[in-house]
């Protein structure tokens, strides 16, 4: 298309515009032949809208952690969160906008964890905390006989609902509303995971809410845990210990806690043979089974 044409059907001039499709193609985004502007293969794959690929719904987040950033020493000398994320008091429209902007995100990570566990033994899963449901319509729809449960808050779960009826997922996956931090869950589950979840919590409700889900996981059954981990040492994965500046700045309670931490948490909750692999963006994957000790 013509600089002329892109700029018509976005109302906007083309004098403006063309400044910016020129430092796309210098960005390897866009192709421009005889004056004439094209994605490339990569564009293509990640940033046009209903892709399964698709990741351009990830720059507002990004944006926002960068403002985030900015705060950490004012959060640090005042010793609170300075740019504080609080989704018990966001308005309906400001949830329902972040979740969606972040669905595509979650159906990464399902199949991010597709590609790295086989879960085809599992018959029923309970995606904790699962926002837009992404990871369990992404699970299900390569595993079509597992049972998927999404879990949230009250404030959440109606997005979710929405999110995957408009997916024609809801005869694989249910919503849930409870109370982690309560003894609300209910029903048995063969699989859980958490997807950054334990990362925004303390260290308290962190156990609380491993423990609650533990309760609900039966014998042999497995909990995956996806987030930002860090070494005992602290100091890597780089990535995520990068990462927990932002937390520093958006939450009052979270971080990104020790693999250590994370163990002793599992065993809490009944859980054994711990394993955490570490991805290439230096987020980890954690996989603890539950012990069949003492059950027939």
């Amino acid at each position: 298309m013509t600089v002329e044409k892109i700029a018509c059907a976005i109302g906007v001039r083309p004098d403006k515009l063309k400044p910016l499709l020129y430092a796309l193609a210098a960005a390897r985004l866009l192709i421009v032949e005889r004056d004439l502007f094209s994605n490339t293969s990569e564009a293509d794959h990640f940033l046009v809208k209903g892709s399964p690929s698709y990741r351009g719904g990830k720059h507002e987040l990004i944006l926002d952690n960068w403002r985030a950033g900015l705060s950490t020493a004012e959060s640090i000398r005042m010793g609170s969160a300075q740019a504080i994320r609080d989704f018990s008091s966001a308005s309906k429209e400001t949830l329902e906008k972040f979740y969606r902007s972040n669905h595509a995100q979650a159906l990464r990570r399902g199949r991010e964890l597709l590609a790295k566990y086989d879960l085809s033994s599992h018959r029923t899963l309970l995606d904790v905390g699962g926002g837009s449901g992404g990871l369990a319509i992404a699970i299900t729809e390569a595993n079509p006989h597992i049972e998927a449960t999404v879990v949230d808050l009250p404030t959440v779960t109606p997005i979710t609902q929405r999110i995957v009826e408009e997916a024609g997922a809801g005869d694989r996956v249910r919503v849930m509303t409870a109370d982690l931090l309560s003894d609300s869950l209910t029903g048995s589950f063969d699989a859980a995971v958490l997807s950054s979840v334990i990362q925004v919590i303390s260290p308290d409700k962190a156990r609380r809410v491993l423990k609650n889900v533990g309760k609900v996981i039966a014998p042999g059954g497995v909990i995956y845990i996806r987030g930002d981990v860090v070494d005992d040492s602290g100091a890597s994965p780089v990535a995520s210990v990068m990462r927990n500046l932002i937390y520093l700045n958006v939450y009052n309670e979270g971080q990104a806690y020790t693999e250590r931490e994370h163990k002793e948490w599992l065993k809490e909750a009944g859980l054994e043979a711990f394993e955490r692999r570490i991805l290439p963006d230096g987020f980890s994957l954690i996989r603890a089974r539950k012990s069949t000790e003492g059950t027939a």
